[in-house]
């Protein structure tokens, strides 16, 4: 009999505990879902999101490829195309919009532009 009571406390004690870990990281990534991985590259962030369904790194698809944008425009444009991803836009590649992406930072956009600048030619 106690050892069916010791059992039920360490149980119940590990699902505590881990039932704390897990919120403690769901607090610490504010929107962002668990886990949190907070440095993640331009290019992790493209790959994971919708990006590759209209672009590709070397040829035009719905939207211009990366390297056309990377030959168009330069570090200067950083924060202009950062406001690209994240609000949308049309008219510049073509009558077809690109959707905003207003689920990523202004600081992770920028990662994504700094990504698509390296690539080019």
């Amino acid at each position: 009999m106690k050892y069916v009571f010791l059992t039920g406390i360490l149980a119940f004690l590990s699902v505590s505990c881990s039932k704390k870990e897990n919120s403690e990281i769901q607090q610490d990534s504010g929107n962002l879902p668990s886990p949190v991985v907070k440095n993640v590259s331009g290019q992790t962030l493209m790959e994971s999101s919708d990006c590759m369904s209209c672009h590709n790194i070397n040829e035009k698809m719905i939207g211009p490829s990366y390297q056309e944008i990377a030959a168009k425009y330069t570090d200067k444009d950083i924060e202009k195309l950062a406001s690209k991803i994240i609000e949308g836009g049309s008219g510049v590649w073509g009558e077809i919009p690109m959707a905003p992406h207003s689920q990523f930072s202004k600081d992770d956009a920028k990662k994504m532009v700094e990504y698509i600048l390296s690539l080019k030619k």
